[in-house]
């Protein structure tokens, strides 16, 4: 099964790309993974927050195949312990399908019509962090997801 993480917007910050694009590289050892970023839309200040919600949502969701399983970071959806988090993941897995795809929003958030298509919603914390943040913070726990299900000594409890 492929993984996918959808952003929307670049990741220009030098050091959270640096931190996101090693993490990528690790979990390419574990599954196929691609990361793909969804260019700001041009003209955004004359849009609506909705507006910009819908476009972007379109976006997003030309990303997604059918079969795949789709799942929104959003600050309302579930927060996992590590262990409970790699043991979801590896449920996900098992269950096959075409791949899975979790979603990284822009700053207004997602559209109904992406909620609507989304399984899923996972929180990373109820903290807010920045959206170019979120992405290496989620790329370092899938990480430390997949080296748990393989017994690999990265994570400690």
């Amino acid at each position: 099964m492929e993984v996918k993480l959808v952003t929307v917007g670049k990741t220009d910050v030098p050091w959270v790309k640096e931190g996101l694009e090693l993490y990528v590289s690790r979990l390419r050892h574990y599954v196929p993974f691609s990361l793909v970023e969804i260019p700001q839309l041009k003209n955004a200040s004359a849009l609506s927050q909705e507006q910009i919600r819908e476009k972007e949502g379109e976006l997003v969701l030309k990303q997604v195949a059918p079969g795949d399983t789709v799942v929104l970071l959003d600050e309302r959806g579930k927060e996992y312990r590590s262990v409970e988090w790699a043991d979801w993941i590896g449920r996900q897995l098992a269950r096959g399908g075409k791949g899975l795809v979790f979603v990284v929003g822009g700053a207004y958030g997602f559209s109904q019509k992406v909620y609507d298509r989304a399984e899923s919603l996972v929180s990373l914390s109820r903290m807010t962090f920045s959206h170019q943040m979120v992405r290496t913070i989620f790329a370092e726990q899938l990480y430390r997801a997949f080296t748990i299900l393989k017994g690999e000594p990265y994570h400690h409890e």
